[in-house]
């Protein structure tokens, strides 16, 4: 008779879920570069929103079959959907402003302080060592990607203005917000006994219904070629609907706090498929952001240290998805509904 997962493999799972996940996403700005007459509205709109319509497409049964525990939840699962239809538009025009390296780092780069501020005044998480640690590692070597990737940029003439990076650095913050909100909102519902398919399906097919104007009004570029629609159409279908998947099958089994810390892998996956693809230049520094963000997700995934019987804590692990009441359905049962 086989035993049951402990948290320490229900965590490791979910951090393999949201890493794989996270270099899905890296290869959204390789890309992007293939289809440069698309807008960031359209990229935006045609990724999280055909995306998120086909999460629920798939996760339909589940949805209806969960349908009265959502209903029940219902403002977490509003506050979820505003939120995935704001963050591409949010993220994809920091990016266009403010240029890649920036609106890359402050959109991620500060998602995880935003996850980590909304549990604590939410949920009353505390923060642990390993977390601000890992936090501290991925932050720095995010923030030498950023000075990497402006130095390479600046040597060009297409440097954008002081108000186009100020607007661009703020839309960046809107990102790091709603992407820590909706994936609170989706941990949440999660540890509310509603699966995770049915949950991400929920969140992120209301989110796409609210990009669905948006699509429509900037989408037309994205049938103006072949090249373009299959940017459009690899954007929905990879990055998004399947690195979603992945994304929500790791937030049954880590916190909100600790998956947007892993998700700091995507600006380094980024930078190394601007150098293999797109044939950009990295410089030393850039190599050293990837290193230690690299550590940090070394410091997040490593197994913690074994205690002995008599010092074992009262609480549940720091780092596992806390329980809403004794007797709940574990996480392994809600994520293979």
């Amino acid at each position: 008779m086989s035993r049951p997962a402990g948290p320490g493999r229900s965590a490791g799972t979910g951090a393999l879920c949201v890493l794989a996940a996270s270099v899905l996403w890296g290869t959204t700005g390789t890309a992007a570069t293939f289809a440069p007459r698309v807008g960031p509205l359209a990229i935006g709109a045609v990724a999280m929103g055909l995306g998120g319509l086909l999460q629920a497409l798939v996760a339909a049964p589940r949805i209806a079959r969960h349908a009265s525990r959502l209903r029940e939840q219902r403002g977490t699962v509003l506050l979820g959907a505003a939120s995935v239809a704001v963050y591409p538009l949010a993220f994809y025009s920091s990016m266009h402003l403010a240029g890649v390296a920036v609106g890359t780092v402050v959109s991620l780069g500060t998602a995880p302080l935003a996850s980590a501020v909304i549990e604590r005044v939410v949920d009353g998480r505390r923060l642990t060592r390993r977390w601000t640690t890992a936090a501290a590692l991925g932050l720095l070597g995010t923030a030498l990607l950023c000075v990497a990737e402006a130095a390479h940029a600046g040597d060009g003439t297409g440097r954008p203005s002081l108000a186009a990076t100020l607007l661009g650095v703020s839309l960046g913050l809107v990102a790091a917000a709603t992407y820590a909100l909706y994936s609170w909102a989706a941990h949440r519902l999660i540890t509310r006994r509603i699966p995770s398919r049915a949950a991400m399906g929920a969140v992120f097919g209301l989110g796409g219904l609210l990009l669905l104007p948006v699509l429509l009004a900037t989408g037309a570029p994205l049938v103006g070629s072949w090249s373009n629609a299959a940017v459009g159409t690899y954007m929905a279908a990879i990055p998004m609907f399947t690195g979603y998947v992945l994304f929500g099958w790791g937030l049954a089994h880590v916190p909100a706090s600790t998956a947007t810390t892993l998700s700091l892998l995507e600006p380094a996956v980024a930078a190394v498929l601007a150098v293999l693809v797109v044939g950009e230049r990295l410089p030393g520094v850039g190599w050293a952001g990837i290193a230690l963000v690299v550590a940090c997700l070394a410091v997040l995934t490593a197994a913690p240290r074994r205690r002995k019987h008599s010092e074992a804590p009262a609480g549940p692990a720091p780092d596992a998805a806390p329980p809403v009441a004794a007797g709940l359905t574990t996480v392994r049962d809600q994520a293979a509904d």
